[in-house]
């Protein structure tokens, strides 16, 4: 499992019935790590009742920061709080391969452009997996 889909997972969790075209391929199903299309994190079947219900991103992820005790952490706009809210490190090796992961082709040596793209690249794909992020996180 990538760092992306345990980002997607704390704040989105898949349904125990949902099947994903990694788990697919992982049981033999599918040949190819492109089938599909999706990379792993792409459903395989409908989920019936989950046309158009969105996960509140922002209320999902204040719960979480009122569960700690609100520390200091600015998930808005920063991916290293992100991932320390989520409790998924957020070394500089994590978040490499997290731009890895999500497609970033500029310097990963820890710039501040990398860390700005990572937090807008996974709000945006959050929003394409049915989360609903605050306006202007994923733009």
């Amino acid at each position: 499992m990538g760092l992306w889909d345990k980002i997607r997972d704390k704040i989105m969790p898949r349904r125990k019935d949902e099947t994903t075209m990694e788990d697919l391929r992982n049981s033999g199903m599918l040949d190819g790590p492109n089938v599909g299309g999706g990379g792993g994190g792409g459903t395989a079947t409908a989920q019936p009742g989950q046309a158009g219900q969105q996960v509140d991103v922002e209320q999902v992820l204040e719960a979480k920061l009122a569960e700690k005790g609100n520390p200091d952490l600015n998930w808005k706009s920063s991916i290293v709080d992100l991932m320390k809210l989520l409790d998924i490190d957020s070394s500089l090796d994590n978040r490499k391969e997290l731009a890895t992961e999500l497609g970033y082709t500029g310097d990963k040596e820890g710039s501040a452009e990398m860390n700005i793209w990572l937090h807008k690249a996974v709000m945006k794909k959050l929003a394409e997996n049915g989360g609903k992020v605050p306006a202007g996180l994923a733009d």
